[in-house]
């Protein structure tokens, strides 16, 4: 059994209830990011789920150098501030780079290292030395056993409130496959697994000049993950994921997490056996 630990007042592992880590890809205004995180606060709430609001304040690794990025650092700490005051939940964002992350802990209840910064040994050191808790998703190139060195690279720092990713592996070019064993393989560490369901149907650089993705799979494999036993699950949404700014192929309307939570919850209690 993983060890369960708190973002916020939101716990997740351990026997704590399924943990959904969810909003859009990245900020783009203080008003859009609280209404959808009241929105999925409160589907979450009456489905007996916790919940975190996401969304970037700087995608540092688009596909091209004219990608909408976000509001930037000081822009975007100030939305999730607002999430976390207007909305009262905690809020998760990522870091790029090891200066990033002595001024977003001011605000986030947790800090997210993208998957392909996951073997950056000074970003997960200054992401540990926070010591609010820390979710490194496994890189598309990575075995999962190979994360319990990113782990023990963030507990040089005495911090132990670590939480992996699963978001997919690299299978040939512009996809990504999911293997199912890595959330065991991970949990098996004894540290919180969340699966991501949307990046794990992304795919990578097929766009012209971004990347593309297929939304239908999504529920599929939260679905698969949830029954797998995993923590908590992860999904980008927008009210209109077509017009979306960033990984709208692969986000999932706002509309359709209603239902989606409802099935995953049925399956969390069957999984459990209650």
């Amino acid at each position: 059994m993983t060890e369960s630990i708190l973002i916020g007042n939101a716990p997740v592992g351990g026997e704590a209830p399924l943990l959904v880590i969810a909003g859009p890809c990245v900020l783009t205004d203080a008003d859009s990011a609280c209404a959808t995180a009241a929105f999925l606060a409160e589907e979450t709430a009456r489905l007996g789920l916790s919940y975190v609001f996401k969304a970037s304040f700087d995608k540092a690794n688009r596909t091209s150098v004219t990608s909408f990025r976000g509001p930037g650092l000081a822009r975007g700490l100030d939305m999730l501030e607002q999430v976390k005051r207007k909305v009262a939940v905690p809020v998760i964002s990522d870091i790029h780079s090891p200066e990033q992350a002595a001024p977003a802990a001011e605000v986030l209840d947790a800090l997210q290292v993208p998957a392909f910064l996951c073997r950056q040994t000074d970003l997960l050191v200054a992401a540990g030395r926070t010591q609010k808790p820390v979710n490194v998703k496994k890189g598309q190139f990575l075995a999962p056993w190979d994360m319990r060195h990113a782990a023990a690279k963030i507990r040089t720092t005495g911090n132990n409130r670590i939480l992996f990713t699963e978001r997919g592996s690299s299978f040939g070019y512009n996809n990504l496959v999911v293997d199912f064993r890595s959330l065991s393989v991970m949990r098996d560490m004894g540290v919180p697994v969340v699966f991501d369901a949307t990046h794990s149907v992304q795919m990578p650089g097929a766009g012209d000049g971004c990347s593309g993705g297929d939304r239908r799979f999504a529920p599929i494999l939260a679905r698969a993950a949830v029954a797998a036993g995993v923590d908590a699950v992860f999904f980008e949404t927008y009210p209109d994921p077509d017009q979306a700014p960033c990984d709208g192929p692969n986000s999932l309307a706002l509309a359709d997490i209603p239902a989606l939570l409802e099935n995953l919850a049925a399956i969390r209690k069957a999984a459990a056996g209650k």
